[in-house]
């Protein structure tokens, strides 16, 4: 497992070995003792898979403390722009927004931090998601912020005219009017 750090503390791309021949390809996309000999050390609880077409858009969702959530992403088909905005008011990374394109092809993970709200949309016709948490979901800890917050100024790769939003993310408030911060 190569890991390279973003620049924001604790916010990682992982890249597993992958082993390919006439069969096709292996990798151990996740192994926890590898990490932690790397000094990562999470106990992740829940998976969550989605499945989304060409312009879907999910987020920008975080979980509140004390549910808050570590995540780790990865496309299993399809490509996907992943992104995430820093809430950590003690970080110099704070309010800051992080991208990286995440594929099947490419098998990067990003590993997300508590304190991060988080976010992707579907570049290619579809794509397969999962993502590990290491805190159980809580209806009553959900945050967000909206996708064209014009503070973030996020490019999504997609013009907003084209994508698909649920109609919960549509009516996510900016990062101004937020209530929490961590």
């Amino acid at each position: 497992m190569e890991i390279t750090p973003t620049g924001f503390t604790d916010l990682y791309i992982l890249k597993p070995k992958v082993f390919n021949d006439s069969r096709g390809f292996f990798m151990e996309s996740y192994n926890d003792l590898t990490l932690q000999k790397l000094g990562i050390h999470f106990n992740f609880c829940q998976d969550n898979q989605s499945f989304s077409k060409k312009g879907v858009l999910r987020g920008l969702h975080f979980q509140k403390d004390p549910h808050a959530q570590t995540k780790l992403i990865r496309t299993l088909e399809g490509n996907i722009l992943d992104v995430v905005v820093d809430l950590r008011k003690d970080q110099p990374t704070f309010k800051k927004v992080f991208s990286i394109e995440l594929s099947n092809n490419n098998n990067l993970q990003l590993l997300v931090p508590k304190g991060f709200a988080h976010a992707f949309v579907v570049l290619s016709e579809t794509a397969s998601v999962l993502y590990k948490c290491d805190a159980h979901y809580d209806k009553s800890s959900e945050g967000g912020i909206r996708f064209d917050d014009p503070e973030l100024n996020i490019d999504w790769g997609i013009p907003n005219d084209q994508l698909i939003l649920s109609e919960k993310d549509v009516k996510l408030p900016l990062l101004k009017n937020l209530d929490f911060l961590f």
